[in-house]
């Protein structure tokens, strides 16, 4: 972590605070730059951008990229809870672009088989399953 991200800067601050009231939810620089601009924030997208980033190296939010089409998202991470995180894969509607949040004790099973039988260790973070969500089927 360098120090330059441990600056308590201002955009810093309105980045966080936004962070703060999505937990939970994957949101794109691109929502961030939008939701900042429908209240009134004036923080220029490299600014939200770099800021991000810094967040991510920090630990503070999570970074996923899907795939190489797909802007990557951002997602707020508690306080202290990178040490006692859940595994967590996606599932992605090839339909309307849906990511969703997959907490499955079966996969994480597949997991824990795929490196035990075969000395693969699969990335949760990067792990994607492509189909269609409920409203799409």
């Amino acid at each position: 972590m360098s120090n330059r991200s441990r600056y308590k800067t201002k955009q810093r601050e309105i980045l966080l605070g936004y962070f703060e009231t999505v937990p939970g939810v994957h949101v794109t620089a691109s929502d961030v730059c939008e939701y900042l601009q429908e209240h009134g924030a004036t923080i220029g997208q490299s600014t939200v951008y770099r800021q991000l980033e810094n967040l991510v190296d920090e630990g503070i939010i999570n970074k996923y990229i899907i795939d190489g089409s797909s802007p990557a998202c951002f997602e707020y991470v508690e306080p202290d809870s990178h040490e006692d995180a859940e595994i967590c894969f996606h599932c992605k509607c090839e339909k309307c672009g849906k990511l969703i949040h997959l907490h499955c004790e079966e996969i994480e099973g597949m997991q824990i088989h795929l490196f035990d039988e075969h000395r693969f260790k699969m990335n949760p973070m990067r792990t994607v399953f492509y189909g269609l969500c409920e409203q799409c089927i």
